[in-house]
């Protein structure tokens, strides 16, 4: 998972340390993310994180976790976001895979882009559920949108916060407890809602609640970005 660190607050050993991480578990379209480095350091600061390269795990003709990473990547991504001072300082795309009883696979693109302030995850999902129909399982919160033109569900979900001692370079024991809230857009791969979405979920690193106008912000903006977007 896409993780920020910070110096822990609890008593522990000499030189000891702590991550701590803010991570989503999402209700419709989840996964898991690494640890990646922050981009190249100038004199200036450190640049604005780039995404990896492509994957080869994707089926064809389906949207990889590079080319959302691509999506979410914007120059303006921070100006969507309310803060236009800040930059990327993790980005990075992958693919997951899941094995029904059946024996069918399932693969998950998604994306992860971390500022100062706020973590995006955009991911796509290729089953045959109505994004319509969602909305009677996503929670109290959920509520039926409208986006460019799709059908999409607006609704919030629980970040988990992580903590990870270490001395030197071991890493000791971890902790988990409930965080703040993240806010969800999903919208439909098509006008006529015939199954698959995207997802945009939007939560803030300090566990304050997140805008939902900049989450819809960058909703109009990356999502026509993606590949194939046109043709649904």
């Amino acid at each position: 998972m896409d993780d920020n660190s910070a110096r822990s607050k609890k008593g522990m050993g000499a030189g000891a340390q702590a991550l701590a991480a803010v991570v989503l578990v999402s209700g419709l379209v989840g996964g898991m993310w690494g640890l990646r480095d922050l981009g190249d350091v100038s004199t200036d600061g450190p640049a604005p994180a780039a995404c990896d390269g492509p994957h080869d795990a994707r089926p064809p003709k389906r949207v990889s976790g590079a080319q959302l990473c691509t999506a979410l990547n914007r120059r303006d991504l921070p100006a969507l976001l309310g803060t236009p001072d800040e930059r990327a300082e993790t980005a990075g795309g992958s693919e997951s895979w899941t094995k029904d009883a059946g024996g069918t696979k399932t693969v998950t693109p998604e994306a992860t882009v971390e500022l100062k302030t706020y973590a995006v995850k955009l991911s796509a999902s290729y089953d045959l559920l109505r994004v319509a129909r969602s909305v009677r399982f996503l929670g109290e919160t959920a509520e039926a949108k409208k986006v460019l033109g799709r059908p999409a569900v607006l609704y919030s979900d629980r970040t988990i916060a992580l903590s990870f001692s270490f001395d030197g370079h071991k890493i000791g024991q971890s902790d988990s407890r409930p965080g703040g809230i993240a806010r969800s857009l999903v919208v439909a791969k098509d006008a006529k809602d015939g199954g698959g979405s995207f997802e945009i979920a939007l939560w803030r690193q300090d566990e304050g609640t997140p805008d939902d106008e900049a989450l819809l912000r960058v909703a109009e903006k990356v999502l026509p970005t993606i590949p194939g977007w046109n043709a649904g």
